[in-house]
């Protein structure tokens, strides 16, 4: 009994321990991300995707482009990687708020994520968390992805993005995109 007790007790110790910062944490923070702006016309991202050790595997480039009509959002991706492959993505936004609560969030879609994820937007943070359909080894595999951006500045987004699957760290993402 006093070792199921023990287990117990350092379960929730470290499960309480692994939860990270929540969105409302940003609320007050600056320069304040909008996605209508920000997700509006031509970016550039430069980044790099890292294993689960942390090694450096593959850098890229990326070209967005983003445009809003009747309050929805169309956010195009190309990915350039340093291997010579090209991944493409096209986000769709949708508002599923108001404007005046935060955190404001969005129905987020795309082609190779299972599912819809939600994109929560309070202060400069915008978090994310959604399942990506990956090519590996001649097949696909689902990744969960756990997004967290950061506007530093009007024209500047920092964002990292924490790859998971069964709970286990797969590898890490990060980027920075300019406006």
């Amino acid at each position: 009994m006093n070792k199921l007790f023990s287990f117990l007790l350092v379960t929730a110790v470290i499960c309480t321990g692994c939860s990270g910062p929540s969105i409302e944490d940003y609320a007050d923070k600056s320069p304040r991300f909008v996605a209508e702006e920000f997700f509006s016309g031509p970016m550039k991202a430069y980044g790099v995707v890292k294993d689960r050790s942390g090694k450096v595997t593959r850098k890229f480039i990326a070209e967005l482009d983003g445009s809003w009509e009747d309050g929805r959002g169309l956010l195009r991706e190309k990915f350039e990687f340093d291997d010579g492959e090209i991944q493409y993505r096209n986000w769709q936004l949708v508002p599923a708020s108001q404007k005046d609560i935060s955190p404001r969030q969005y129905v987020a879609t795309a082609g190779d994520v299972v599912g819809n994820s939600t994109l929560s937007v309070a202060g400069n943070a915008v978090f994310m968390r959604y399942v990506l359909e990956v090519p590996y080894k001649g097949r696909t595999i689902n990744v969960d992805v756990d997004d967290q951006m950061f506007l530093i500045a009007p024209n500047i987004l920092l964002a990292e993005s924490k790859l998971t699957k069964w709970g286990f760290n797969v590898g890490e993402i990060q980027l920075t995109i300019i406006k």
